[in-house]
Formats: structure tokens, C-alpha cells, sequence
């Protein structure tokens, strides 16, 4: 299965995304394909960056809210991808999640059935709620930010856990509709330890 849209190529994008591009490819070894993919459209590709990392890298974004921990923003990525089907959405940030948690199985647990996967009552609690925001955010009540409560989450916690969702929902199914494909080396990610380092 091939992308629907060709990515550009990355000596064609503007200096400000290409060098963001590099960034990454130097700390992962790779570049992920949805940084190819969406910069096709530079301006969306800047907007869509720029609230991904307000969300995930809020160490880095100087953003103080909240008390996820980066595991556990992965973990919501990756129940509620797997909700919406998106493949590359699941692969590439269940690979994060398994690094995160330091658990190989996690990911495939969360992205089949979170209830029986080997998380905490908190964050099957989170998840609940991360799954009623992705499938019946209509519904979402009083009560579903209690439930929060009960766990040690806030009102801010309530804020992130929908915002990652919803902005996650975007992301699924703009990959799912341009049939993007995650990269080979995601698969392998935290799924076995890596090689010791010669002394």
C-alpha cells in the first residue's frame, strides 16, 4: 500500500520545516513519514506541529498544566488510534508508548483492549474517559470528570486527556484518508532491548 500523496522531498521544504525535520531524524535515526506527509501544505504543517507539541512535549513547550506523564499521553494516543483504525497512528506511537513505559507488551495490550491490558486503575480510568471523549464526546458529563477525580487527576488532566484525544482524531484520520504508512523500523521500537554498547 502506497501513500495517496507523494511526500515532498526534504531538500524541497521551506528552511524553518527542514531543519525541524533534521532535528528529528538526528534524535530518532529516522524520519517518520508524517513529517514528510503533511508538509506538503508548510502552513498546516507549522499549525499541526505546533499544537502536537503543546500537547505531548509540554516540558519543552513551557506549557504547566497538567500531570500526564509522557507514557501515559502515548498510552491515550494509542487506545484511541486503534478506536479509529488508524494504523499509522497506533504503530508509530504504540513504539513510543512501549519506550515510555518501558513495557514491550503494553502497546499491543492498550491498542486491543486497554481493560485488560497490564496498566493502573488510573489509567484505565483515563482511558475510559480518553474513549468516551473519542466516541461519544456528546455524552461526557459531570460525572466522567469525577471518575477523573477519584484517580488523582484534575480539571486540567480532564483538559489534556480530551484535547490529545480530539487532536489525536484529527491526525487519524487525516493519515488513515492519505493512506500514510508507518515507518519499518517503528515495529521493532522498544519491543526488544537494545544491543550494550561496547566499553
Amino acid at each position: 500500500m502506497h501513500a495517496r500523496y507523494p511526500a515532498p522531498e526534504l531538500n524541497d521544504l521551506p528552511d524553518d520545516i527542514k531543519a525541524k525535520v533534521l532535528q528529528v531524524q538526528e534524535k530518532a535515526g529516522f524520519v517518520p513519514n508524517v513529517f514528510l506527509a503533511l508538509a506538503r501544505r508548510p502552513a498546516e504543517w507549522r499549525a499541526f506541529f505546533a499544537y502536537h507539541d503543546a500537547l505531548m512535549l509540554k516540558e519543552e513547550s513551557g506549557n504547566p498544566n497538567g500531570s500526564l506523564t509522557k507514557g501515559e499521553r502515548e498510552m491515550i494516543v494509542t487506545a484511541t488510534s486503534a478506536a479509529n483504525q488508524c494504523l499509522y497512528c497506533v504503530v508509530a506511537h504504540g513504539a513510543l508508548l512501549r519506550i515510555y513505559e518501558k513495557k514491550p507488551l503494553v502497546a499491543d495490550q492498550v491498542a486491543v483492549n486497554y481493560r485488560k491490558a497490564d496498566i493502573t486503575p488510573r489509567q484505565r480510568a483515563m482511558l475510559d474517559f480518553a474513549m468516551k471523549v473519542c466516541q461519544r464526546s456528546g455524552e461526557i458529563d459531570d460525572a466522567d470528570i469525577d471518575a477523573l477525580h477519584v484517580h488523582g487527576f484534575d480539571d486540567e488532566d480532564a483538559w489534556d486527556i480530551a484535547a490529545i484525544t480530539a487532536f489525536f482524531g484529527l491526525s487519524n484520520r487525516m493519515a488513515s484518508f492519505s493512506s500514510m504508512q508507518p515507518n519499518p523500523e517503528f515495529y521493532l521500537m522498544g519491543r526488544v532491548p537494545k544491543p550494550a554498547k561496547a566499553v
